[in-house]
């Protein structure tokens, strides 16, 4: 019942769709629209009839308001930039509205829909936009997305007819914090993207532009005062190469003028995005101390880290130059940034210097604190006095909240919810930002298609089923939850392209969940109108990830033959491809309906937008495997043995447990950890082996879901490999086997941090299951 479930429920959202696909006679022309807005409108109603914008069409202003002539003359820039015309605002004169006519009306509807609502409401003789300057800006957006996807192109198109369908729009953001970060000390960026960004996020109706601008990595903000700052701690030797302990040795930095990030911030705010800028500290400060290592515990030396990661070496707590030198810092960042919000960073500020610190400890004991914990609180609580003095508010990563939250402080809650919780109960502002959810530097798919990525899986359709207000909070405890945020974090990330690539689309789904009522969002509904959201960000030029065809997977193994299936998730495309090893282009075969393959064979596809544009080339390897053999074995124990290996270092990859001699070992029932959590050391690892018992001959996929490193091996070979450290992410592999008894060992390790290993197994026929001990024997 499920699927049938699942496919009516499908049918009933495109009859929806398609209602709203209007059919308009205009003597000879039928005109049929599309009408996809991506956020969601909180309310949209769809009339008869259209308007067709032409040269003829006149751009009125109700005031003279100065501030809802410049959003006029946006949308009149972009539409003369496009269509070839020449139109121009003017104020309107007299009380009728005229025909051809779009209308900005400045009024303030903030006791309905706030500052940012607007209404839009359109028809055969004119478009009239109401709402405070920062509404309009958001119905210029709306009225962009009623228009030809041509809007948004960056070059006269002719030809094209300016249809705006008739619609009634009432629209309002359900959050007032809609946010994008962006994180520049690893990696950064020029300012010509930096605006890009910002207009990625200004189109999705998000106002929000998180700038983290230092890190270990790299100082990125000029601070007259200190000049160093810029001159050493914006550069490094060398950086990590992918994730090996090797160094390019190539220097690297660079950093942002205060005329350059005044500019930035101008432009942002005729976008109405706001600039919070992110200033770290106690922790993730190695590049400020290797500039001031007076600044630290120890007094140095220093080296800007070269690695990811981050160091023990944080500002010393017990120091009060140092307090001085961020106030110092703060005041001239104060003086670039209005933003009502400083986010001062708090995360991951390791103790050890502060534990061995003779100005620390004095500073607990005279300060009367109990511990290191309560000393961050300290540190933090003072910076936020300073910042509090000069009309601003601190905000911070949830690690603020450990050993006491300031008395004023926002949160921004990443490691899961719990922190968002907290701080909403303690009555105190909060930011929605969860890894699980809302990490854009986290995998869209399988990494072995996708670039080099930190870890995680996190595709759209995981953006969008996140709901940022937690069930454990009460009605009035929710009022505290100020919105939502995506993160992106440049470890990986080294150029603006696969930035775009990390971040679109899914800064699309991330739009409408901070931006559409609950009950107005809809998945099958969000992903029809991502069909034509693509075809704008092709107009855009922007480098956003392809949605994969589904059915083609980089390995397949099959026995006899196998069935070959493209399925596009965008409407309007044609795939292309070649069985001979050769480039697809839109000269190759055109696939039109699926086909058998009988022997080992390499494909490669590529997808063509009804635009042009290419999709990435993918490969599909089917492979022709005869089944592996059965063995005969005495085994008779259900479940497996196992090495357990514990060690101080971590290690890379799980070759090196075979280097090492076992702590000791054992039996489990399955792939388990054998040792209760709050026994188990942080570094650790394990080498499981035994037997599977294969129901029938067939294909099989395993998966396994590790945290950190592992590699499964059946039969002998290497059949899934997920080694590495990373968080906890799922590879899969498959094989032919006979039916019978196969050799399997599992070889995993934990590097520190989050833990997780499941093993799971399936084939063509039945469900993905873990394995358990009834097919497992020793």
């Amino acid at each position: 019942m499920k699927p049938l479930f699942r496919n009516i429920s499908r049918l009933f959202i495109l009859f929806l769709v398609i209602t709203l696909m209007i059919g308009c006679e205009d003597k000879d022309d039928k005109v049929i629209f599309d009408i996809s807005i991506i956020p969601q409108p909180q309310e949209l109603t769809i009339e008869n009839g259209y308007l067709k914008l032409d040269k003829n069409t006149k751009i009125l202003t109700d005031s003279d308001n100065h501030k809802v002539a410049d959003i006029a003359n946006y949308f009149v820039r972009q539409f003369n930039s496009v269509s070839g015309y020449s139109l121009s605002v003017s104020v309107m004169t007299g009380d009728t509205t005229p025909k051809n006519a779009i209308l900005f009306i400045d009024k303030n509807i903030e006791s309905s829909f706030g500052k940012e609502g607007y209404t839009l409401k359109s028809n055969k003789n004119n478009i009239v936009l109401s709402g405070s300057p920062h509404g309009l800006f958001y119905a210029v957006q709306t009225l962009f997305q009623l228009l030809p996807v041509e809007i948004y192109s960056s070059k006269n198109i002719k030809n094209t007819n300016w249809y705006v369908p008739s619609v009634s729009i009432k629209d309002q953001p359900r959050f007032k914090w809609r946010g994008m970060h962006l994180d520049v000390g690893r990696h950064m960026f020029p300012v010509s993207f930096i605006k890009k960004y910002i207009d990625y996020i200004a189109m999705h109706k998000m106002n929000i532009f998180h700038w983290h601008l230092t890190e270990d990595q790299g100082w990125r903000i000029e601070i007259k005062k200190y000049p160093r700052l810029t001159k050493i701690g914006a550069w490094r030797k060398g950086t990590q190469i992918e994730k090996t302990n090797k160094i390019d040795n190539q220097r690297y930095g660079g950093y942002y003028t205060q005329e350059e990030i005044r500019e930035i911030v101008t432009y942002a705010g005729e976008k109405f995005v706001t600039v919070v800028p992110e200033i770290e500290l106690p922790g993730h400060s190695i590049a400020a101390l290797t500039a001031y290592p007076e600044f630290s515990c120890t007094g140095g030396s220093f080296e800007v880290r070269t690695k990811w990661g981050n160091s023990n070496n944080i500002y010393c707590a017990g120091n009060d130059s140092v307090f001085s030198f961020l106030e110092n810092i703060l005041t001239e960042v104060l003086e670039l940034f209005p933003s009502k919000y400083i986010h001062i960073g708090g995360d991951e500020a390791p103790k050890t210097r502060w534990e061995e610190c003779v100005k620390c400890q004095e500073r607990i004991k005279n300060e009367g604190l109990k511990d290191e914990q309560e000393l961050q609180s300290y540190f933090i609580s003072r910076i936020e006095k300073f910042l509090n003095s000069k009309g601003r508010q601190i905000i911070g990563w949830d690690e603020i909240l450990e050993g006491g939250l300031a008395p004023n402080a926002a949160v921004m809650s990443w490691r899961g919810i719990e922190g968002g919780i907290s701080a909403a109960k303690l009555k105190h502002n909060v930011v929605m930002t969860p890894t699980d959810y809302l990490y854009f530097d986290y995998y869209q798919g399988k990494p072995e298609n996708e670039p080099l990525a930190i870890g995680g899986f996190l595709p759209i359709e995981k953006v969008y089923s996140y709901e940022p207000i937690p069930e454990e909070l009460s009605i009035n405890e929710q009022q505290y939850i100020m919105g939502v945020q995506a993160n992106q974090w440049t470890e990986y990330i080294a150029t603006p392209e696969l930035v775009e690539y990390m971040t679109l689309p899914r800064l699309c789904a991330l739009s409408e969940i901070a931006w559409s009522p609950k009950h107005r969002r809809n998945l099958d509904n969000f992903l029809l109108k991502m069909n034509t959201h693509y075809e704008r960000l092709n107009e855009l030029g922007v480098n956003y990830r392809w949605p994969r065809l589904e059915g083609l997977n980089s390995k397949n193994i099959f026995i006899e033959k196998i069935k070959v299936e493209f399925i596009s998730k965008q409407k309007g495309t044609k795939i292309y491809y070649t069985l001979d090893g050769t480039t697809p282009s839109n000269n190759s075969t055109l696939y039109t309906k699926s086909f058998t393959v009988s022997k080992t064979t390499s494909i490669n596809v590529i997808e063509y937008s009804s635009k042009g544009k290419s999709s990435p080339i993918y490969n599909g390897q089917y492979i022709k495997q005869k089944p592996i053999e059965a063995v005969t074995t005495k085994s008779s124990q259900k479940g497996l043995i196992f090495e357990f290996f514990e060690f101080e270092k971590p290690i890379n990859y799980t070759n090196k447990l075979l280097d090492m001699q076992a702590s000791f070992n054992g039996k489990v029932k399955k792939f388990i950890i054998p040792i209760e959590d709050e026994k188990l050391p942080e570094k650790f690892g394990l080498i499981y082996k035994g037997f599977i018992t294969i129901p029938a001959d067939g294909v099989y996929t395993f998966s396994i879901l590790s945290n950190d490193g592992s590699k499964l091996y059946i039969a002998d070979q290497l059949v899934v490999d997920n080694d590495g450290q990373h968080g906890a992410f799922e590879k899969e592999g498959e094989i032919a086997l006979k039916a019978g008894q196969h050799k399997i060992q599992l070889d995993y390790f934990q590097a520190g941090g989050g833990k997780a290993l499941k093993v799971y197994f399936q084939n063509k026929k039945s469900e993905k299951i873990e394995i358990s001990e009834n097919i497992l024997n020793y």
